[in-house]
């Protein structure tokens, strides 16, 4: 019986030939990644396991993102406790203010984690990595500590489900309006503790971009981890970031698939997720009333790349954000802030009425920069609308691509691009 590319993936990281979907395994590790939220609770329990030292200092990450620059003494203490445990254990890769960027667009960026690779992180957004053909799942702090000390995991090894895409987007359309049109159509458990797996002629015409918000919202439909096949445009990615080899693995002809699912993207159109879950999606053109909105966030994990900052700049370039909205946009890392600035980006951004903030994900999880009152409501290019996710209970979040975001906060309300 054929693998597919995860199981490829995790049967060379255990050392076995082979391995089949509700097997048992324990695999080595090539990155850790931690954050500041998730890191402390597992310093914590890798200090009471008794644990000595760490199995690679060059293969564990702490990136301070979430409530940084802190946002009050408990997110400053939570830091200081990540900062004095990666210089006791001279980690390599520790990013803190200045220096860091959101989680999942700074590994990719620093070509921290590249194809056929193993990656296991204290977020459940760690699956991102996939769009590089890693296998890359979140867990809990718990296996964090345990992974920082060992290198290694325990894995139930995943079915799938195939994904074969064909076609080119539209112009406007974009990898968020892909993966929200997946969730629509499979739901929030629709790939249960399942791998999504992408492949297809369509690939040629996603970009790494694309691909990494793609595999970023794989959790939200349930799924263990979202991974592409690797292509010529995956390694000319890596190439300008790493100098190590890469081990390729495609499917097998014969692999198992639970389902397969083929995608058109020429049909995918301009998608929002409505309150309160990432399947409760409408076209725009099925948006019927208007919707009128209190903020507007462009940034995050998701959509905070190079890309989407110059289609937000793109479609705000000599308007203003309507009165009464707030729109704020947020660079995924320091590099992408300061090409912001020097494609003037920034002025754009700033002119237009918005505020340019350094890179966090602050509002995404009702952290800080950005939180909202009852009744209001967000249209944001987060990953998550769950109910009280970006503050008050009673408040609302709509999920959409960076171009229909820069719309709506133009116009005041929920529309589309064209």
């Amino acid at each position: 019986m054929g693998m597919t590319m995860s199981q490829k993936i995790l049967a060379k990281h255990a050392g076995l030939e082979s391995v089949r979907e509700g097997q048992l395994i324990r695999a080595k590790l090539d990155m850790v990644l931690g954050n500041d939220i998730t890191s402390p609770v597992a310093i914590n329990e890798f200090n009471k396991a008794g644990f000595g030292g760490i199995f690679n200092k060059d293969k564990i990450s702490l990136v301070m993102d979430h409530f940084t620059p802190n946002k009050d003494i408990k997110a400053a203490t939570q830091c200081k406790q990540c900062r004095e445990f990666a210089g006791k254990y001279d980690i390599t890769n520790y990013y803190d203010v200045g220096e860091m960027g959101i989680e999942h667009a700074l590994l990719p960026e620093k070509g921290l984690i590249g194809p056929g690779e193993l990656c296991i992180g204290a977020d459940s957004h760690t699956c991102t990595y996939g769009a590089l053909g890693a296998f890359s799942t979140g867990v809990g702090s718990t296996d964090m500590a345990a992974g920082m000390a060992t290198g290694e995991a325990w894995f139930k090894v995943p079915s799938a489900i195939k994904f074969n895409l064909t076609g080119k987007l539209n112009k406007y359309v974009s990898g968020k309006d892909v993966i929200l049109h997946i969730i629509g159509m499979i739901g929030v458990d629709g790939a249960l503790y399942q791998s999504m797996e992408f492949t297809g002629d369509g690939l040629k015409s996603l970009s790494i971009d694309d691909r990494l918000c793609i595999a970023n919202m794989a959790i939200e439909a349930g799924a263990k981890n979202g991974i592409f096949e690797v292509d010529e445009i995956t390694m000319a990615y890596m190439k300008e970031r790493a100098d190590r080899d890469f081990d390729i693995f495609k499917a097998d002809e014969d692999a198992v698939y639970s389902r397969v699912i083929d995608i058109d993207l020429s049909t995918v159109k301009q998608t929002v997720s409505f309150p309160h879950l990432p399947e409760n999606t409408k076209t725009v053109d099925e948006i019927t009333e208007d919707i009128k909105i209190d903020q507007a966030v462009i940034g995050s994990c998701t959509n905070g790349r190079i890309s989407d900052m110059r289609i937000a700049a793109e479609i705000l370039k000599g308007k203003h954000i309507a009165k009464g909205v707030r729109c704020i946009v947020i660079p995924g890392t320091q590099k992408v802030y300061l090409q912001c600035i020097k494609e003037g980006l920034a002025e754009i951004f700033v002119n237009a009425g918005c505020v340019l903030s350094t890179p966090t994900c602050g509002p995404c999880l009702g952290g800080h920069m950005g939180i909202l009152a009852a009744g209001e409501r967000a249209i944001s290019t987060t990953n998550r609308n769950f109910v009280g996710r970006m503050g008050h209970v009673d408040s609302e979040v709509y999920l959409a691509s960076p171009a229909v975001a820069a719309a709506s906060a133009i116009a005041g309300k929920i529309t589309g691009i064209k």
